[in-house]
């Protein structure tokens, strides 16, 4: 099944009208803990649902490990959001994204560099073409195709 972008962007435009806020407010520099809370503080005043370092268990050859990633950002249990603050960002950085995407089965992925002049040359977004789709997203996209506004 083919992911269509534009059925989170209800979700994904507030994401980055949050980042951009904090980065208007910051600026570039700083270090990756710094915007994490007051991204957290402009994601609640949007009224987004948001879950924080959410660990993802490691599971190798079917057997559950005792260590597990941390995701920066789950909003609406659909975007994943990786945050840096690096000088460029890599094709690394990419590939983790895409990993999380995966094993939390979010079908799009945020990946915010706040160390840009602009932040909009910092954020690169991904789609997960085996995410499964969610009633949450169903509901918006029916929504959205009958004319409803949120």
């Amino acid at each position: 099944m083919r992911v269509d972008p534009e059925e989170f962007s209800h979700i994904t435009r507030p994401i980055l009208a949050a980042a951009i806020e904090v980065h208007r407010t910051l600026g570039p520099g700083l270090l990756e803990s710094i915007y994490m809370p007051c991204l957290h503080y402009e994601l609640t005043a949007r009224k987004l649902r948001f879950v924080a370092q959410r660990p993802v268990p490691i599971v190798y050859k079917g057997i559950s490990m005792e260590a597990c990633y941390r995701v920066d950002l789950i909003v609406e249990d659909v975007v994943v959001v990786e945050m840096k603050s690096v000088a460029a960002a890599l094709p690394v950085h990419q590939a983790q994204l895409l990993t999380y995407m995966q094993l939390t089965e979010c079908a799009v992925g945020l990946l915010i560099n706040f160390n840009v002049p602009r932040l909009m040359d910092g954020v690169k977004r991904l789609l997960n073409p085996r995410a499964r789709r969610t009633e949450v997203t169903e509901k918006t996209g029916s929504q959205r195709r009958n004319g409803a506004t949120e």
